[in-house]
């Protein structure tokens, strides 16, 4: 008798949050993992948070990498650049120099890894600080735009609230598995396992 208690596969991804500073990453990363926000501000050195994620069929053990803010000055580390699978490039919609750094940091991370084409970098751009619409300074339109122009999807998000932070890391992992098939049969909607 053949059952079909077959255990979903068990899949390690590791993915770095890169931005500008006080751009919400730490906020993001924790919403995440955590469930949780806090208003206070301190600046990352560098941490690695870890979540397990059911995604349809498949079980992903997400090493996440919530690195220092940078500038156009900075370089990766060597834990947010060896080994990682996918990048959350992060900015807040509520300022435009965020924007123009991340496009730097884009810049930074496909020079750091050489030889990769840029359409094999999985990325996903962020506008995090959707709960601050008022304060505004980058239209949906032109972050769209710019995230077309760099091959990556585009995700508006608010760790505050929680509103579209999971879509983030679901939307990088299809971006990470999008070539091999493993996510490409229809099934039920992504499931986070606590």
């Amino acid at each position: 008798m053949s059952g079909n208690n077959k255990s979903p596969p068990l899949i390690h991804r590791k993915l770095a949050v890169l931005g500008f500073r006080a751009v919400g990453k730490s906020s993001l990363t924790n919403s995440f993992v955590n469930g949780s926000f806090s208003e206070a501000y301190d600046p990352t050195i560098e941490a690695t948070m870890s979540k397990l994620v059911r995604f349809r069929k498949v079980h992903f053990q997400c090493d996440i990498v919530d690195t220092a803010g940078m500038d156009e000055y900075s370089s990766l580390s060597r834990n947010a650049s060896l080994g990682v699978h996918g990048y959350v490039l992060v900015f807040s919609i509520t300022s435009r120099q965020s924007l123009d750094t991340v496009s730097q940091v884009n810049d930074v991370l496909l020079n750091t890894l050489g030889d990769a084409p840029e359409d094999q970098v999985p990325r996903v751009l962020v506008g995090s600080m959707k709960d601050l619409d008022g304060m505004r300074q980058v239209s949906h339109e032109e972050a769209s735009a710019f995230a077309r122009s760099i091959g990556a999807p585009y995700v508006e998000c608010s760790s505050k609230t929680g509103d579209n932070v999971a879509d983030v890391f679901h939307t990088l992992l299809k971006e990470i598995e999008k070539d091999d098939g493993l996510l490409n049969e229809t099934g039920p909607s992504p499931c986070l396992i606590q």
